[in-house]
């Protein structure tokens, strides 16, 4: 890992593995239970926690898909329930007002750092 990250954390992959306007899942770290999130706008990146708040199910309908057709909306393959990309709030669904819980980042040289815990 680049000297310059903090120690406490782990690269997820360049930011060019998330596509522009898409959703990319990565599994849980060794001993984590559940895997992260990410979709990538543009230049701006957004990580959650791979769980519904409702149940705690994995939201992708299929492996790495989250998003909504239009690319709008984090969708819940199990409930339907749809989440803003930028905050995570559930705006329709079983959880509506709850919120997906954001991952901090750091993007260092094209690469997504995310704490070593996060998904655990």
């Amino acid at each position: 890992m680049d000297a310059l990250i903090p120690a406490g954390w782990r690269a997820l992959g360049p930011v060019t593995d998330i596509p522009d306007g898409g959703s990319a899942g990565f599994p849980p770290p060794a001993g984590g239970f559940v895997g992260l999130l990410a979709v990538r706008q543009g230049e701006t990146v957004h990580v959650y926690v791979n769980s519904c708040p409702h149940i705690g199910v994995p939201l992708d309908w299929m492996p790495g898909r989250f998003l909504s057709a239009d690319g709008r909306h984090i969708i819940c393959a199990t409930h339907g329930a749809e989440f803003t990309v930028a905050t995570g709030e559930c705006i329709s669904g079983p959880c509506r007002g709850d919120f997906l819980e954001p991952v901090t980042i750091q993007i260092k040289d094209g690469v997504v750092y995310v704490p070593e815990d996060a998904g655990l």
